[in-house]
């Protein structure tokens, strides 16, 4: 016999045999993952897990709205602070865009902010000064009581001067002529 050998060989298996076992295979795995597992999104359990959820919902809905409001608030207000500490002759005016611009959700607080950096050129070239303290009204400051009675004081010495002498001359003038 020619061509025969002694050993024998495995039949190869069906090609339809093939897809049926890796076909089974699939449909086991597939399976497998429609079981329900029990999946864990934080690593606190029953009580632990509700306490941290209330107290999440209060620092969300509470407390950041409140700190919002505060920052907002206190950011609007900085045009205003810096109008006073650079003594700017319009500090008022700043304070009023600045309670403006709260009003209109802060579209007008760049506008504060760029007054408030401003120099005020017009304001010096009218009054020759571009500062101007603030925060002392005018019957608020002790000294200025002094200052104004020491004041009339030397309108009253002048004016007993000027009526001293008949042409209207002060004494040191009228020598002088």
């Amino acid at each position: 016999m020619k061509g025969t050998s002694s050993k024998p060989t495995a039949p190869s298996p069906p090609s339809a045999m093939r897809v049926g076992r890796s076909g089974s295979l699939l449909a086991v795995l597939f399976s497998l993952m429609l079981l329900p597992f029990r999946a864990h999104a934080s690593m606190f359990k029953g009580e632990a897990l509700d306490t941290l959820a209330d107290v999440l919902s209060w620092v969300v809905l509470v407390i950041a709205p409140a700190v919002g409001i505060a920052v907002f608030w206190l950011v609007h207000i900085l045009p205003e602070k810096i109008a006073e500490k650079k003594q700017h002759p319009q500090a008022k005016a700043i304070q009023t865009l600045c309670l403006l611009s709260l009003v209109f959700g802060g579209l007008l607080w760049p506008i504060a902010w760029l007054w408030a950096y401003s120099k005020p050129v017009l304001y010096k070239m009218a009054y020759g000064t571009d500062k101007v303290a603030h925060g002392h009204e005018d019957g608020d400051h002790p000294s200025s009581d002094k200052d104004k009675a020491e004041e009339l004081k030397q309108l009253r010495k002048r004016i007993a001067e000027l009526e001293s002498t008949p042409d209207g001359k002060s004494a040191a003038e009228g020598g002088k002529a």
